[in-house]
């Protein structure tokens, strides 16, 4: 039932992503940006962890999540160093992610040539 719930979940954002790119005059990369604002506001509300346990991989392996990371990072650096520490603390839980997308950019950069 997890896949399901998995597969439902990521299709819902896939399909709202999809129906906003035909719609309207927002590029991929304003898409982007507002499912990783709007991650973070699901977080702020309490809804991402239950999606997260709902939907399992299917809400952690969308753009949104980035935001619900970036949110648990920043709450936990100002719990644990106080408002300086939202700061420090954005990128703590969103590194791996982030370095992950830098390495798999730079194979692809070494193995496929742009066209012109």
């Amino acid at each position: 039932m997890t896949f399901i719930w998995a597969f439902i979940i990521a299709g819902i954002f896939c399909a709202i992503g999809q129906i906003i790119l035909d719609n309207t005059k927002y590029t991929p990369g304003h898409i982007t940006s507002l499912f990783t604002v709007l991650g973070a506001l699901l977080a702020f509300f309490g809804l991402y962890d239950n999606l997260i346990s709902l939907g399992g991989g299917g809400a952690t392996t969308i753009i949104s999540n980035f935001g619900y990371m970036l949110y648990e990072g920043a709450l936990d650096g100002y719990n644990k160093i106080g408002i300086l520490g939202i700061f420090s603390g954005m990128l703590t839980k969103s590194s791996v992610a982030i370095v992950g997308s830098i390495i798999a950019a730079s194979l692809v950069a070494l193995f496929f040539k742009p066209k012109d």
